[in-house]
């Protein structure tokens, strides 16, 4: 992994002061399920008190996969995720908006940072209205 220069904005000095809350990520159930390594991560803004953000992925996932989070999802103590790959240890500690990647083949090391991933957001359907007749009608 490339260290960042300290002049550079993106450093980690600057970038893993976030408090540090929850000891949950979620992790791609074919971590464990087909015994394939992590190559994929990035930290979203927390679910709840006990998420840290951090979604981890083979990438070896199908967008119809990923669509089932409940069923292919597990939430894993972080430091369990760490413990049976080391090299996150220092990753983790970066701030939401973070995304990683590993080429296969290179699984001793070899965390890059990604800037052009989009990280997915939930969906929620909301109505806005400055009627106030609409507003109680609906209610």
């Amino acid at each position: 992994m490339k260290t960042p220069h300290i002049d550079d904005p993106m450093t980690p000095e600057l970038e893993t002061g976030q408090t540090k809350n929850g000891f949950l990520c979620l992790v791609s159930k074919m971590v464990f399920d087909e015994r394939l390594p992590l190559r994929f991560m990035y930290k979203t803004v927390p679910d709840h008190l006990n998420d840290t953000g951090w979604r981890m992925f083979t990438g070896y996932e199908t967008e119809e996969f990923l669509a089932d989070e409940v069923t292919n999802m597990m939430p894993v103590p972080l430091e369990s995720m760490c413990t049976i790959d080391p090299t996150i240890i220092e990753l983790v500690k970066y701030n939401a908006g973070t995304v990683w990647e590993r080429v296969p083949g290179n699984d001793e090391d070899g965390w890059e940072r990604v800037h052009d991933y989009v990280i997915p957001s939930p969906q929620v359907d909301v109505e806005i209205t400055n009627n106030p007749d609409e507003f109680n009608a609906k209610s």
